[in-house]
């Protein structure tokens, strides 16, 4: 088997805005694995926040290539426990490897991932398009351009949040979701929640910084509505802490290291009657698709970092308003495109 790297430039559609950062382009890494008849391709973003470089990864990569290259017989979570140790302080890399991983052995296989895991896609829940911050006018543009989407995941952490969520309301009658990237604090999460209650929000993503921890128990008491754990839960040991804190986790691959944690972090949220989500990144159809292989164990779903894009680099599972459409290849389905 043979490791290669590949790393592109994903333009976005707009520019995207959260409490901390915004971006116009997207760095990232793709993985791919190929046993010389069939490709396997994994997907890590550049993420400063975590300290994630190409550079970084790239040399993570460099590091396990001789573990990767010597393994005789595929077997992504044998495969997994092999580099988590020496990847521990990468998951980002370790995240490409193991989509890589999965992608490569189903094809192998000629099935679906899911469909070798025993799980049956018909009933899966639909995904949110995420609106970043901006003018309230120009986020009501963002929502117009995809006004058919059923749910919508609202970028927050300004000094007008509930000004904006009320405008946006005048404008589709969809389901709203927000995120605040940890950008309010306690009483204000609490006071906001019931207005935001009010006006058809489901629930609210990470809206304090991680380490407040006697801030997101309060919250968890008071809240007029769920809060998600995203920030609070980047790993498998994570999961059992937010407990009593959030009523449910958000869980993002490369944060956590790929499929194979992430698989475990979902069984230990539902042995500790969570709600599970997973989430994206701003990342191309090679991500996306290996998160729709999780798609029939999850409560909510965070899939549209490619919809995100001016232009994508693969082909894959793909998202349209809100609905998953699975291609007919095996493995993750991912096709990179040739033009890039």
């Amino acid at each position: 088997m043979k490791l290669i790297a590949h790393t592109f430039d994903l333009p976005l559609r707009h520019t995207f805005t959260i409490s901390r950062e915004s971006t116009n382009v997207q760095p990232t890494l793709i993985v791919e694995l190929t046993d010389g008849t069939h490709s396997g391709y994994g997907e890590a973003t550049t993420n400063a926040y975590y300290g994630m470089t190409l550079d970084r990864m790239q040399a993570a990569l460099e590091s396990v290539r001789g573990i990767v290259e010597n393994t005789s017989e595929l077997q992504p979570r044998v495969l997994w426990e092999e580099l988590a140790v020496a990847l521990a302080d990468c998951p980002f890399a370790l995240c490409a490897i193991d989509q890589a991983a999965y992608d490569l052995w189903g094809k192998q296989q000629g099935k679906p991932v899911y469909e070798l895991w025993g799980l049956n896609t018909k009933e899966v829940p639909h995904s949110n398009f995420t609106i970043g911050i901006d003018s309230i006018d120009v986020m009501v543009e963002k929502l117009e351009e995809m006004p058919d989407w059923p749910i919508y995941k609202i970028k927050l952490g300004t000094e007008h949040d509930l000004e904006i969520i009320k405008q946006l309301r005048k404008h589709t009658r969809a389901t709203f979701r927000v995120d605040a990237n940890c950008g309010w604090t306690a009483d204000e999460a609490i006071q906001n929640s019931q207005e935001l209650k009010k006006l058809g929000v489901e629930f609210i993503e990470q809206p304090l910084p991680r380490e407040d921890v006697e801030g997101a128990r309060k919250v968890f008491q008071e809240s007029a509505l769920p809060v998600i754990a995203d920030e609070s839960c980047i790993s498998e040991a994570d999961v059992a802490q937010c407990k009593g804190r959030f009523h449910g986790i958000n869980i993002k691959l490369v944060k956590c290291g790929g499929l194979t944690p992430a698989r475990r972090m979902i069984d230990h949220a539902r042995r500790l009657n969570m709600k599970v989500m997973v989430g994206c990144m701003t990342e191309s159809s090679v991500g996306i698709s290996a998160i729709a292989q999780l798609l029939p164990l999850l409560d909510y779903v965070d899939m549209d970092g490619a919809a995100l894009l001016s232009k994508d680099i693969a082909a894959g599972a793909a998202v349209e308003d809100g609905v998953c459409h699975y291609p007919k290849v095996p493995g993750n389905g991912v096709t990179l495109l040739g033009n890039n």
